[in-house]
């Protein structure tokens, strides 16, 4: 895991609040909207990072529930994508073509998957900015054992996933990204000056 399985989940919660924030209408054209994404582009890569030690030995337990959970969601999220792309004939190749397909607006959804699509994303919704920030924090957390001392490494590896979301959507973000960005860095922040309590409390109060 390491560093890269913060990559991979800031990768996967980009990329699956773009994809909701997508089709929830802010970011594209008229009445596309919709709850989809997937997230088969994540690549786990070596690292010479020391964080990968016995923090996550002892967090293994953490780490994979958290991972779970992640997975679990956005697996189901890249169903629905792949259904409604084949619905209307859109061909599913590589990872990047979901986003592609996603990034460019040009498709319809049911009522009731549009409904799921902004209840995710609502201020208290899974892929929220809220939610979705701190489960990126909690996750730094878990693989460094809470030592605030490893949060610039941890940021930087989100950072680094948070590129690789905006590379294979092709072009900037949706909004609701870039806020979840905006408040993880905030939250590493906090951690790192241990004024948590302070700022994380009042973000959304």
């Amino acid at each position: 895991m390491s560093v890269n399985a913060v990559n991979s989940t800031s990768y996967s919660s980009a990329a699956a609040t773009a994809s909701a924030a997508k089709t929830n209408g802010k970011e594209v054209s008229k009445e596309t909207k919709e709850n989809k994404q997937q997230q088969a582009g994540v690549v786990y890569e070596k690292s010479p990072s020391n964080v990968n030690t016995d923090y996550v030995k002892k967090n293994s337990a953490l780490i994979n529930k958290l991972k779970a959970d992640s997975d679990a969601r956005v697996s189901q999220l890249r169903g629905l994508v792949e259904t409604m792309m084949k619905k209307q004939g859109a061909a599913i190749g590589n990872a990047d073509s979901m986003w592609q397909f996603l990034a460019g607006g040009n498709f319809t959804v049911s009522a009731d998957v549009k409904a799921q699509a902004q209840a995710d994303i609502a201020e208290d919704g899974y892929w929220g900015v809220e939610q979705t920030s701190d489960r990126i924090l909690d996750f730094a957390k878990a693989l460094s054992g809470s030592n605030p001392e490893k949060a610039d490494e941890l940021l930087a590896a989100f950072k680094k996933g948070f590129s690789q979301a905006t590379k294979s959507w092709g072009k900037t973000l949706p909004d609701i990204s870039q806020r979840t960005y905006d408040a993880v860095i905030k939250k590493f922040d906090a951690w790192k000056n241990g004024t948590e309590s302070t700022d994380t409390s009042t973000d959304q109060a």
